[in-house]
Order: structure tokens, then C-alpha cells, then sequence
């Protein structure tokens, strides 16, 4: 094996960004026929490296080997024609284009389309069934969900002949069982003889999935080891530099007066269909209430309506006073008022404005702040920046620039300035959409840890997560949402994944 030559060879490879160096003299050998973990806190360097690789960015110091051969890769075009194929965090498809439409562009034989679409049809017959990667060729992007989305960019590669499959934190988006039959599409990829480098942060997948793991921390590459020769607790501590608690630790709650009430919540989308149909619950002063179940069950609604940005029918009240369920525009901004803060599940479209910097991200919503104000008509800019700049500090956001635009940071990032901005206002009430989506185990214990604090100082919290370990660790009741309605309800303490997913399956409490 050792005389084996790799698919892939890195040597020396350096890159900065101005002052920030990404990488660090990093050299890596990824076997072919192989899945290669790559793992690393947020910020390690491991999108960048991979970018690199693709060609989306150029090296500053270097060598690129394919094969054995010395390879040039300036650019996605030279990527693709040594055999590279890349599948984006955030997916790189034409959401109006169809399925087929999206496989060709780019690869088009010619002028007219109708040939390529031809022959993409065919082989993406062949591809479907030899990978299990089925998929509706004439369905538009923007009317299938995001698993399915995943499986038409490994498409596009594969299409491209991609003998090398660069996959970036691919189940971030994904529920449980989405989660499972992508792994066992890169299991037939394997047995094919495809070379897949898998980065993500989750530990379960790395020892679920990989035969070798490689880790790296701030730039730099710290370890690469066998997975069948490691633990989850070996890699975590190799990622972080420290020991890092892989299970949430937390006293019993002890809740208090009831903070809110909701009863009877409907929602009517604008096509017609009903979202949530009649939604019953409770949320008491220091607990935490988990909503279980596979994305689309109306989980999202039921936050969009609590923080005043979708509306419905019914009755709501925080603190014993009712909320308006048909607002205007400031219907977020009345619920901040009230003392309800919101981190919402998509943090790129409706945490953060991604141009802006990261101080006016963190005022956003609380701009208003007698703090941030110099008087009736002017804002306390620097006020902004010096809070922001706090914010980072404690929240150990990388770069702590507050200067820097949201979108120059990574996902994890992106993620602590929104959950740092909307903990640190000390609400009654902490609405939290997927809190640890694509962010990495150093995050995750912090940011449970903050969730935790927060319920302890006697804070109301509803907790989305598609995550069932992050609901069955984090909350203290649980209930189970299936087809827009509560399925039942159960107390962390006395449940299991088993009860739990027959629930999200939509088996009824008795059944369960």
C-alpha cells in the first residue's frame, strides 16, 4: 500500500489573505479509492485548501500532484479537466434551470442544446442507477429540496467524468435520513474506485465513513491517522489544542412561571397549503423545549410566526400578553421589544446581511439601544464597534474583526455573531433555529454551553434542531412535530431515538 501512488499530493501549500495566513506549509497524500476525512474548527483552513485544489484560488507557495504528475491548477476549468469535482457548502445551481439544464451548463457540446441535453438524459440514466443518485431530470431546482439538490452538484461532477470528489460540510443541510443515503452514494463511489475528500465537522461521520482523517488547526496540519486507529475524543482534542466535552453537561432544569402560551396556531402558506394546524404549547421560565422532526414538519413556520415575520391564526402570549399574529413590516421588531430574541435557522438570509460589516450585523435589530444612540437623530458608531468588538472576544469569533464583512468569515462564524448578538440582550424568551449548523465541536460546546447558561439564569428557550442529539442533549421536554402538528410530547430524561423518530415518522403517541 505504501508504494501505492496517491490520487492526490499536496506539497508545501501557503495562502494568505492579507494579514491572515488560511494555510500554512501544508502537504497531505490521499490514496485513491479511498474516502479522506478533513476536519478542523471553523477558520482551520480547510475550504480554503480545498478551493485551492479546485482552483478557485491560487496558491501562494506549492505543488499540486495528480496521479504522481505535477499539476497546474489555475483555475475550475483546468480542476475539472484533471478529474476534480467540487460539491459547494452552499450549492452552485441555477434555482429557475431544470435538473438536466443545470447537469449540462458549462458542458455543453456545442451551440445548439438539444444534442447535449440528449446525451446528458442518457447518462444521467446511467449515473442514477449505477450510484443510486435518482433524481427527476426535468423537475426545476427551485421545487426540490436541498438532498435532492446535493445529488444533482455530485451529478454535474460525475457528468464531468470527476475521478476525485471534493465534498464541503455536505450533510450541513441535510436531515438523518438524507444524511444516511448520501453515505451510501459515497460508498458506491468508493467501490467504483472514486477518491473522495470529505471535509465536515461532525465526528460521527468521519468514524461513520472515512478510512483515513486528516486534522487541521489554525492553518495548519496537525495530524492524519487511520480511522479505524482513532476516537471521536482523539480528534476532538486534535482540532481544538484542549480536551473538549462531547456531551452537554447540565443540572436538572427547575422551571418557573409559565412565559409562553401558544394555542390553537394555524398557518396558511400562499399556495393554499397549511403549514401548522393548530399547534398547543407551553414554555416555562428555565427550560429549554425541543422540536423534533424532519425538516418541512412546520418547525419553521412556527418560528417565523413567534418572531413576527410570518403570519397566522390563533392565540400567542409571552408573559401573559398576547402578541399580534398580523403585523406590518416592525413585527420582529415588536417581538424584540417584548423581550423575544431569534436565531433563526438560515443565518445567511435572515441573520445577517452578508455585505454588510460585522458591527452592523450585531447592531441590527438593536440599533435602537439607548447605548448605541448619541442623540434623537445620530447613532453611536463607535458605541457599535466597541460592543461588537466585546461580543467577538467572548464569543471567540476569528477573526475578531469587526470591520470585516459577514461574509469574509466562515459558516461557524457567521454563527457566533448572530447567536452572540441575540443571547447577550438577556431575553425572556430565546426562539434558536438549528444553533450548531456546520459549525465545528469547539463551537458546539460553547454555544450549548451559552444555551444552557442562558435557561439557567431562568430564560425561556424553543429549540429547533434537526439534529436529534442536539434535541435528546440540549432540551428538557421534547416534542415531536410531523405534517404541522404536535405528535406528542415527552421529557428528555424518560425517552429514546426509537420513541422519538416512530414520533417524527408521524406514529401517533399510543403507537410510539
Amino acid at each position: 500500500m505504501s508504494d501505492q501512488i496517491p490520487a492526490i499530493e499536496l506539497r508545501g501549500i501557503s495562502k494568505s489573505f492579507g494579514p491572515v495566513q488560511a494555510n500554512k506549509d501544508i502537504s497531505i497524500r490521499v490514496m485513491p479509492g479511498t474516502i479522506h476525512g478533513i476536519i478542523g474548527e471553523n477558520g482551520a483552513g480547510k475550504s480554503t485548501l480545498m478551493s485551492i485544489l479546485y482552483g478557485f484560488y491560487k496558491a501562494d507557495a506549492g505543488e499540486i500532484y495528480i496521479n504522481g504528475q505535477k499539476t497546474n491548477i489555475p483555475d475550475s476549468q483546468a480542476a475539472i479537466a484533471a478529474g476534480i469535482g467540487m460539491v459547494f457548502q452552499h450549492f452552485k445551481l441555477v434555482e429557475n434551470f431544470t435538473v438536466l439544464e443545470n447537469i449540462i451548463l458549462g458542458a455543453e457540446d456545442g451551440p445548439l442544446l438539444r444534442p447535449s441535453l440528449n446525451k446528458a438524459r442518457s447518462a444521467l440514466k446511467s449515473l442514477a442507477e449505477e450510484y443510486e443518485l435518482n433524481v427527476d431530470p426535468n423537475a426545476a431546482i427551485e421545487e426540490i429540496g436541498v438532498g435532492m439538490q446535493q445529488r444533482v452538484e455530485i451529478l454535474k461532477a460525475l457528468y464531468r467524468q470527476a475521478n476525485i470528489l471534493i465534498l464541503d460540510e455536505p450533510t450541513g443541510v441535510l436531515t438523518p435520513a438524507e444524511a444516511d443515503h448520501l453515505f451510501r452514494i459515497l460508498e458506491n463511489l468508493r467501490r467504483e474506485g472514486k477518491t473522495i475528500i470529505l471535509i465536515t465537522h461532525k465526528l460521527r461521520e468521519i468514524m461513520e465513513i472515512t478510512d483515513t482523517v486528516s486534522v487541521m488547526r489554525r492553518g495548519q496540519m496537525t495530524a492524519t491517522v487511520k480511522t479505524a486507529e482513532t476516537s471521536p475524543t482523539e480528534l476532538a482534542e486534535l482540532m481544538v489544542g484542549r480536551k473538549v466535552l462531547l456531551k452537554v453537561e447540565k443540572t436538572p432544569a427547575k422551571p418557573g412561571k409559565n412565559i409562553l402560551e401558544v394555542r390553537n396556531l394555524a398557518v396558511t402558506d400562499e399556495k393554499g397549503i397549511k403549514r401548522l394546524k393548530g399547534i398547543d404549547l407551553d414554555i416555562r421560565a428555565g427550560e429549554i423545549l425541543g422540536i423534533a422532526g424532519v425538516a418541512g414538519n412546520g418547525q419553521s413556520e412556527l418560528l417565523e410566526v413567534l418572531g413576527g415575520y410570518r403570519r397566522a391564526t390563533g392565540s400567542v402570549k409571552l408573559n401573559d400578553q398576547p402578541l399580534e399574529l398580523n403585523f406590518g413590516p416592525s413585527g420582529g421588531q415588536k417581538r424584540r421589544a417584548m423581550g423575544i430574541a431569534h436565531v433563526p435557522e438560515d443565518r445567511q438570509r435572515e441573520g445577517l446581511i452578508m455585505d454588510y460589516a460585522a458591527w452592523e450585523n450585531i447592531a441590527f435589530g438593536y440599533h435602537n439601544d439607548p447605548r448605541f444612540q448619541k442623540n434623537a437623530v445620530l447613532m453611536d458608531h463607535d458605541a457599535m464597534k466597541a460592543d461588537t468588538a466585546a461580543k467577538m472576544a467572548a464569543y471567540d469569533v476569528r477573526p475578531p474583526d469587526p470591520y470585516l464583512a459577514a461574509k469574509s468569515f466562515s459558516g461557524g462564524n457567521q454563527q457566533k455573531i448572530v447567536v452572540a448578538r441575540e443571547i447577550e440582550q438577556n431575553p425572556d424568551l430565546l426562539l434558536i433555529g438549528q444553533p450548531t449548523r456546520g459549525v465545528d465541536i469547539g463551537a458546539i460546546e460553547f454555544i450549548h454551553k451559552e444555551i444552557i447558561a442562558l435557561r439557567d439564569k431562568g430564560k425561556a428557550i424553543l429549540l429547533v434542531s434537526v439534529e436529534l442529539d442536539e434535541i435528546m442533549s440540549l432540551s428538557d421536554r421534547i416534542a415531536v412535530m410531523f405534517d404541522g402538528r404536535i405528535m406528542g410530547e415527552r421529557l428528555a430524561s424518560e425517552t429514546n431515538a426509537q420513541e422519538l423518530g416512530l414520533l417524527m415518522a408521524g406514529m401517533n403517541g399510543e403507537a410510539a
